[in-house]
Formats: C-alpha cells, structure tokens, sequence
C-alpha cells in the first residue's frame, strides 16, 4: 500500500528524523504534534501540525494533545467505500502511516531517583493509543512503534518505491502491541515498587525471626514479560537445548545479578544454576568465603582471614568432587588465589573482581571460565526476595529463604553446653547446610568444611556421605542437618565418628531417643525450631 499521509508523535523527535526527511522525499505529507512538528520545521521539513485537525493545541501541560476523533477517526477508519463515505461525513483526513515514540517512563524507572508523582507525568497515554488504534487497522494503516522498526519501513518504502506490503505491516502490529505490553508491564511495576516520595524502591523489610511474624499477602497477579537474551549451546545436556531470558520488568523481589563473563566460553545452563547457588552462599559471610560447587550443590566451604586461604580450605573440604567444578568467592580474586588452583580443574570461577596479574595467570588456563560478580555481593540477599521455578506447567514462587540464626534461637536439648569454638562451627555449618539439597549434612570446624552429605533419600544416608569424605577429619567436628532427625542412628554414626556437637530443626516423634544418643555419646545438641529444605 503506497503511503500518502503520515502523522508522527515522538518524545525524541530526533529518533524519528531520519524517517521524516525519507518519507517527505517521496512526497508523502507529513503530520506531527506540536513539539515533535516544530523540530521538524527547525530541520527543514513541510510539516503540517495536529492542531488544525483538532482545533486544541495542547491541554493540561500536554496530556491531552491528540485524543479526538479527528485524530483516531483518521487512523481507525476502514478503506473501503463505506468507510470513505464515513470519513468524508465527518471531514477526516485519512492517516497511512503513525509512527510513535513514547515518553521514556521505563528509562526513568530504570535509572531511579524519580518521585512517583514524577514517573507518573512519564506515563504515555495519547502514544500507545495512536499505536493500537493504527495496529489495529494494519490492513490500511503502517504501525512504527520505535527506530528499529522504523529503519524495516525505510528499507521497504526504499525498496518498493513508497509501499509497504500488508504481510510487513502486520508484523509492525504485532511489535506495537508487545511494545505497548512492555510498557504497561513499567508501569505496573513503577506503581507497585516505587515509594511515593522520593522513588526509592519499596521496602522488603528485614528477615523474619519466626514463623509467625512471616507477613503473608494474599496472591496478586503478576505480570511477567520476558525479553530473549540468548540461546544456549544446551541445556542441562548436550540433547537439550534451552535459552535464557531476562525480565523486561522485574517482578517485585526479583532482580537480575550484574553478571559479565571476562574470560571463556559464554555462561551455560549448569553454570548459571552454579553461580545462584555459590554466589548466594558466600554472600551468607562477612569474612573472606569460598564455595566449591557441584551440580548447584556445595562440596567445600570454607572462611578465612584472606580469600586465598579461603579458597584452599574449601577445595580441601573434597578433592574427588572438586573436579570440574565452580569456586565462588566474595573477594576479589588475587594472583595468590589463582595460585591455589594448581592441580584442579576448574570449570567457572566467579568473583566480585580480579586482582593484578589474576586474569593474566588464568589466561594460561584455557579451560577456566571467568566471571565477574559486578557489585557487592553482600547485597545479593536484596536481589534475591523471591525465588521462582516451573512444575506440571505453573509457576512456584517463595519468598526467599533468608532468615538469620540468632543466638536466642539456639535451644540446649543436652546435658552438655556447646563451647564457644562448638557455637561458632554450628553457626558456620547452619549457614552452609541451607544450600545443600535435602537430606543435607554438614560436618565442620568453626572455619571451614570437613565433609557434606546431600541429596540422600534417608537422614543417615547423609550423614554417612559426609562422615565418608570427611574420614578422620570428624573427630572434633560439629554437625548441622537440614532437618530434623527422625531416628537416633545419624546421630551415633556422627558420634562414633568423633563429631561432638550437633544443631538440628527437632520436632521428631522420638527427639527424645534422639537426645538421650547425644546425650549418652557426651554431645551437645541445638534445636532451631525451623529447617532449612533445599530441594
């Protein structure tokens, strides 16, 4: 369909520039409102403005300038011979082609700062109007919802000599109606995440302390839009093949991590599963941390004065699964770090930085992935509120699980009391049991692991597979379980093996026989009251 008139709306005019001058070469009349016409005329274009359509120039501080039916009627009417008798009724000038950029309200979302009476004004009403009123009648009408489908219609019109074919025309629709989508899905989140004020973002509030000070919300309906951010070489097998997708708006409680890959190959389904799980724990610790991860599971964690021994004492935990493995640290990584790595393939290390000589020294490694962890990682539990997963075709969303062991939570079920080094390698053990698939055993010292039993089918079973890497390195262990126990046997392995302390949910039908074992071994026990399940 060959292009006659043409009204164009932008917040930009430049964006829209090139188009105008292209379509005014080829003799098409050109229409604009009022700021965008003036540009216009300012470059040397025959612009005629939407005022002499609708007689009202500009209302309200602008929010109202094309809303009439003069303008709509223009767009919205059918070509036909009943509808050209319609418009010429009413005096209507037939539109071809609208060509819109809307005002930036997800550009000011996105960089903050902004009041909510301020993002307010930044919602476009009289553009995504204009799109889906020309959308809508892509029959006859040319949608341009932005510069990237405006340079579609210059190759065409270039091309075909001023025509643009319906097949191209109702692919410019559907790109409106995603965009307009995309633009409410802004909104929606502005409205809903942004404080009155001063456009911070909504308080999530701390981590509660029990159950009963959770707050519980009623279930709201989100509005997810996922934009394609690349695909993968496969999934979690080579047979697989996947994708990765990011928010164009992130849900409230979900943010993306500043992640960037400074060496290797691109990020694959396993490492991006990796890094959740190993960046997530190392944030638990203020000290200098290490996590070796395995199929998103930890095999050796470990504190230190200094990252690089940190990074020792964790790949120490278990040298047979550190093989091909992820480390996490949340220190920058120095030359001495890389240094410890001798002997150990590594398939991804993930750091909040790199020091001098670091990523020079890991260059010799051409295997070794690198990444890059573009913030503090302490603020990860900020990013991370919710936690979202897909089963039998629904979305499964929670609430992060971030809740604090404080000392008042620590209940002595034992004769014996913990000694202040039991305490700390309790406190270190609960931290790194809540990222170990259930069952999860963790046996440590107050610094670092010894031996981790996960994704067993029976309590026991874990403790059995942490007492098995550990060997002689759980004599003067203390032990943390995920959940409670329901039958003494972990606990007299554990014991036998030479653990002293243990600290567990409790809530079992026989915690008494349970701690009548530790009892009887002369352990020391804790109960939390609540259990850390990772499936």
């Amino acid at each position: 369909m060959r292009l006659r008139r043409a009204l164009i709306a932008s917040y930009d005019p430049s964006q829209f520039l090139p188009l105008a001058r292209a379509l005014q070469a080829r003799e098409v009349e050109l229409w604009a409102t009022s700021g965008t016409a003036r540009s216009f005329t300012a470059s040397g274009l025959s612009v005629h403005s939407t005022e002499e359509l609708t007689g009202i120039g500009s209302w309200f501080g602008g929010r109202v300038k094309t809303l009439h039916p003069a303008i709509f009627g223009g767009i919205l009417a059918p070509r036909t011979e009943d509808g050209q008798q319609e418009m010429e009724s009413h005096h209507l000038v037939p539109f071809d082609l609208v060509a819109v950029h809307l005002y930036p309200f997800e550009e000011a979302l996105a960089q903050g700062g902004s009041s909510l009476p301020e993002l307010v004004e930044l919602i476009d009403v009289g553009g995504p109007s204009l799109l889906r009123a020309a959308a809508k009648n892509f029959r006859w009408v040319t949608a341009i919802s932005g510069p990237e489908e405006a340079r579609i219609v210059l190759d065409e019109i270039e091309r075909t000599g001023g025509s643009v074919g319906r097949s191209t025309r109702r692919r410019l629709a559907g790109a409106v109606f995603r965009r307009t989508m995309l633009y409410d899905a802004a909104i929606v989140a502005g409205l809903s995440g942004v404080r009155e004020e001063d456009g911070s973002p909504t308080p999530a509030g701390s981590a509660p302390k029990a159950a009963a000070e959770t707050s519980r919300p009623p279930c709201e309906v989100l509005t997810l839009t996922l934009q394609p951010d690349e695909r993968l070489r496969y999934g979690e097998n080579p047979h697989q093949p996947a994708w990765v997708y990011r928010f164009a708006q992130p849900p409230a409680g979900i943010s993306p991590w500043p992640l960037s890959v400074v060496k290797g190959d691109r990020l694959s389904y396993n490492n991006y599963l990796d890094i959740e799980s190993s960046l997530a724990l190392v944030s638990e610790f203020d000290e200098p941390a290490a996590a070796v991860i395995k199929h998103a599971t930890p095999c050796g964690v470990a504190i230190a004065d200094d990252v690089e021994h940190a990074v020792a004492r964790a790949l120490a935990t278990d040298p047979v699964a550190r093989y091909g493995c992820v480390i996490a640290t949340n220190r920058p990584v120095s030359e001495g770090c890389v240094a410890e790595l001798k002997g150990t393939f590594v398939d991804l290390l993930v750091a909040p930085g790199y020091g001098p000589g670091a990523i020079e020294r890991l260059s010799k490694r051409p295997k070794v992935k690198v990444a890059r962890y573009d913030g503090e990682v302490r603020d990860i539990a900020l990013r991370s509120r919710r936690e979202a997963r897909t089963a039998t075709g629904r979305l499964l969303l929670e609430e992060a699980d971030q809740r604090v062991l404080a000392p008042a939570d620590l209940r002595q079920v034992s004769q014996r009391a913990a000694t202040p080094e039991e305490l700390a390698g309790l406190h270190f053990a609960w931290k790194v049991v809540r990222y170990v698939r259930s069952n999860a055993i963790v046996l440590a010292q107050p610094r670092e692991t010894v031996g981790i039993g996960g994704g067993q089918t029976s309590r026991v079973g874990a403790v059995q597979a942490a007492l098995d890497v550990a060997q002689g390195r759980a004599r003067g262990a203390v032990m943390a379980s995920d959940a409670y126990f329901p039958f003494p046997d972990g606990v007299e392995a554990a014991a036998k093996a030479g653990v002293t302390a243990v600290l567990h949910p409790g809530g079992s039908l026989r915690d008494a026989e349970v701690i009548d074992t530790a009892n009887r071994y002369g352990m020391t026990m804790y109960t939390t009251g609540w259990r850390t399940f990772r499936h």
